[in-house]
């Protein structure tokens, strides 16, 4: 959960109230244009700008107006919370999961006859209540640790290096991958790097890789080695029994660095990855949204074909056969008190997306987003080399994709917390054992506040 969750839950009957006699007086009458209007939040402010073309596009081969607004980074509930009690509601939005799900129910609109819902290539993915369908997810994404091949390639060739590694494919576990980047970080000058990874971006507002990606791997162990029901009361507590694993990849980032870890509250996503894309690093830890970002920098040295994942290991028994981290917390939801008129543009909008060839076209290679639906044949697979990695990867025989239980985590707080605590450690101003404590207390507190 993000922040704007439970101020929406606590004031669901206000809002709802307010929203019913909004869209009566604005526009759920008679009086409303009969091809009806899209106005869609957008959650990723990256992506505002492509769904700005689609909208347009969409607007001249239909006539329908499709209206893009687009929330700040980490305020998309709270914007959503403000929007829904307006005039300006979206008949769009999404959601990150059942807890998602959960608080905005009484605005979810019933998608099950949906054409988008009968594609859906796998239906268990939806959220669904009482048998019908209410989220749509609309995009499988993947996260790991980027590579580059010819740098790897590179250190593989040197003379005295310690490993015995002959490619990447040797590396599958935690003890293997430090002693890669290890070395790598010895020979950094060799190899013509500044460090084997990217710098850790724990900034403010910057640290969502570490205190949410990152942060989902010993979560997943926990509640999946503890046969944990995701669904159940059970998951408002943790243990963090697999923190001192997160450590250890945690620690690597920040020792085989191409920046001292003082350094790191400073640092943005972008830096580290233009670090990455000006091959002053070898490693960086992303999803396969970050092509774009890769791609994109002025002077960009690395080549399409030298992108590559490995999966983020941190020591836990058997992770040889761990895949990446794969997985949705987004779907689609359309706003239940729209008008008729406005609710069939909305979801005739989200069809045309995923089904016509200008739409297809521009969710794989525009969004680049690996698309859940049968709509999409072999040849209009995504083209960007980490879309294309996360397909592979999830077809690896005796390889188990991580799941995303991250949309479990309490609270935006939670995780906010999380994020300044992880600065302190690695400024050497928090002991390890203090984080792991309030990682603890802090997930029962917030979970309980969001009840």
């Amino acid at each position: 959960m993000k922040k704007g969750f439970t101020s929406a839950k606590l004031g669901a009957a206000t809002l709802l109230a307010l929203a019913t006699a909004l869209f009566a007086s604005c526009g759920g009458s008679a009086k409303q244009d009969v091809k009806g209007k899209v106005r869609y939040l957008n959650f990723k402010p990256e992506s505002a700008a492509v769904y700005q073309e689609l909208a347009d596009i969409y607007e001249k081969e239909t006539g329908v107006k499709v209206i893009v607004e687009t929330a700040a980074n980490n305020t998309y509930e709270s914007t959503l919370a403000a929007k829904m009690a307006t005039a300006e509601a979206p008949t769009l939005f999404q959601i990150n999961g059942p807890r998602g799900y959960a608080n905005w129910k009484d605005y979810c609109e019933d998608l099950t006859d949906t054409e988008l819902y009968q594609h859906l290539s796998d239906k268990s993915l939806a959220i669904t209540s009482g048998g019908k369908a209410y989220g749509i997810p609309y995009v499988v994404e993947g996260y790991g640790i980027i590579y580059n091949k010819a740098i790897t390639d590179k250190y593989f060739a040197l003379e005295g290096r310690t490993t015995d590694f002959a490619s990447m494919d040797e590396v599958n576990n935690f003890d293997k991958l430090r002693a890669l980047a290890d070395d790598m970080q010895r020979n950094a000058a060799a190899l013509g790097i500044k460090g084997a990874f990217a710098s850790t971006s724990l900034k403010s507002g910057e640290d969502w890789r570490w205190q949410t990606h990152l942060a989902n791997l010993p979560v997943y162990y926990e509640f999946k080695n503890n046969n944990i029901d995701l669904a159940s009361e059970a998951t408002k507590k943790i243990t963090f029994e697999y923190g001192d694993n997160y450590k250890n990849i945690l620690d690597l980032y920040l020792n085989d660095s191409v920046i001292p870890a003082k350094n790191v509250g400073i640092k943005t996503v972008t830096d580290s990855m233009a670090e990455f894309a000006l091959e002053e690093c070898a490693f960086v830890q992303n999803g396969n949204w970050a092509w774009g970002q890769i791609a994109g920098v002025t002077g960009n040295k690395v080549l399409a074909e030298n992108v590559k994942y490995l999966p983020i290991y941190t020591g836990v028994a058997g992770e040889e056969a761990q895949g990446l981290c794969v997985g949705t917390e987004n779907f689609y939801c359309v706003n239940s008190l729209a008008s008729e008129a406005d609710k069939k543009a909305t979801k005739d909008f989200i069809w045309w997306l995923y089904s016509s060839g200008i739409g297809k076209d521009y969710v794989t290679n525009k969004l680049g987003f690996i698309a859940p639906f049968d709509t999409f044949n072999a040849s209009e697979r995504p083209k960007d080399p980490l879309a294309l990695e996360i397909i592979d990867w999830m077809s690896r025989d005796g390889i188990t994709s991580v799941a995303w239980n991250f949309t479990l985590f309490p609270s935006q707080r939670f995780k906010d917390d999380f994020g300044a605590s992880l600065l302190k450690y690695a400024q050497g101003a928090k002991d390890w054992s203090e984080v792991k404590a309030q990682v603890v207390s802090d997930w029962e507190s917030e979970s309980k506040a969001s009840m």
